[in-house]
């Protein structure tokens, strides 16, 4: 009877250890699912969206264009025979299974302070997703940067691996914000500008703008006339949050990101993110003065189009038409996401809070290219804000590249 009852007992807690090791597996495969969305994966692994994370989606860059890996565990063209060793190596030190040099369109310069323990996650979490057979196209490089070795000169250039680093002056809020922005967000890499060799800018430079897929990402620093300074913690949650705020709305390249992530995180962690990237300095602002055009075409272009969404003041409407009355994004040195947005329109990002997406209509068939410029020299001159003139050879350039 005795033994019957040990028996019954180790059947028992056998069974309790299993239930408990695949509710511990569960746990880590929905940690992995939440820090993929993080780093916002499936934006540069997923081409088709019936193949999520198979890659192959084109990347275009400075120096030609790079398909980006297959993360589903097929066993020849995905990661199916790749370990957790494998894929820390190449989160964090740019180097895939074989040992061969990545190139940094992967961001391993930012996760390179990605934990072990996360890598190992977001790891167990790709190995649960559907096999996709589907090879990667060789990187359309200009000779030589087509040889993967060359990038051990750029790596001693322009990175070196380490873990992240904690700040004891500062909250573990702040710290947490920290390592998402700087690790898995890899928010720099859009947002800062890049040097010759195409690394992110560090420094006075860093959060200050930069180019992104024919895009302006604006700055993140605290200027209040081309950076966030002017916005609250909670404007910032908000915008990433729901793709909206009072301040703006999300659009191009940001809209995906917001889908596709940050609107999946939770509260706590936008929180910590904003609490970093409100932390970041002010630079110091071009204080030299810029001469502007007679606005006269601009001003009737603007109130014909533009006024009856955007107010004849350019207040526009909260969360629903984008203010341009003190606009960071208008008023940016770089007037490139201003032009395109008149040429080509665009919707703003769909979320929980605001499942419909408000649409600007495209005016490239209606605007010719110095009305295009007139109208954007007039916003980003009038309603208080000061910007750079655009002019008709900025429009035309962009026109050609949008062809």
């Amino acid at each position: 009877m005795h033994a019957s009852l040990a028996v019954s007992a180790m059947l028992l807690a056998l069974t309790a250890c299993g239930a408990l090791a695949q509710d511990n597996e569960w746990n880590t495969i929905q940690r992995g699912l939440y820090l993929a969305r993080a780093g916002d994966c499936t934006a540069c692994h997923t081409a088709d969206p019936k193949k999520p994370f198979a890659g192959n989606y084109s990347l275009g860059t400075p120096f030609g264009t790079i398909y980006t890996a297959n993360l589903t565990p097929d066993l020849e063209t995905g990661i199916g025979t790749w370990t957790e060793d494998d894929f820390y190596r190449a989160m964090t030190k740019g180097r895939d299974k074989e040992g061969n040099r990545l190139y940094p369109a992967f961001p391993y310069t930012h996760f390179t302070i990605v934990t072990r323990e996360d890598s190992n996650a977001i790891f167990a979490y790709l190995k649960t997703l559907e096999p996709v057979s589907q090879r990667v196209q060789d990187p359309q490089f200009m000779w030589p940067l087509n040889w993967r070795f060359l990038m051990w000169g750029w790596n001693l250039l322009n990175f070196e691996p380490r873990g992240f680093s904690p700040d004891p002056q500062k909250s573990e809020e702040w710290n947490r914000g920290k390592y998402l922005v700087e690790g898995l967000g890899h928010c720099a890499m859009c947002h800062s500008p890049k040097t010759m060799l195409g690394a992110v800018e560090e420094g006075e430079e860093s959060f200050t703008g930069g180019d992104v897929e024919g895009w302006w990402a604006p700055s993140l620093t605290g200027n209040t006339r081309d950076g966030i300074g002017s916005w609250t913690k909670q404007q910032l949650v908000d915008f990433l949050k729901y793709g909206r705020n009072e301040k703006s709305a999300a659009f191009g390249p940001m809209a995906d990101v917001i889908e596709h992530s940050t609107r999946h995180l939770l509260l706590e962690d936008l929180a910590a993110v904003a609490t970093y990237i409100k932390d970041l300095p002010a630079r110091e602002e071009n204080g030299e003065t810029v001469e502007v055009p007679a606005q006269s075409v601009g001003a009737e272009i603007y109130a014909a189009q533009c006024s009856a969404c955007h107010a004849p003041g350019g207040e526009g409407v909260p969360t629903m038409f984008g203010p341009l009355k003190g606009s960071a994004l208008v008023q940016s040195e770089n007037p490139t996401t201003v032009i395109r947005l008149i040429l080509e329109g665009a919707k703003t990002a769909v979320s929980d809070k605001y499942p419909t997406p408000h649409a600007m209509p495209s005016f490239a068939w209606k605007l010719n290219d110095a009305e295009v410029a007139a109208v954007a020299t007039y916003v980003r001159n009038s309603f208080g804000n000061r910007a750079p003139p655009v002019s008709a050879e900025d429009v035309a350039e962009i026109r050609e590249a949008a062809r």
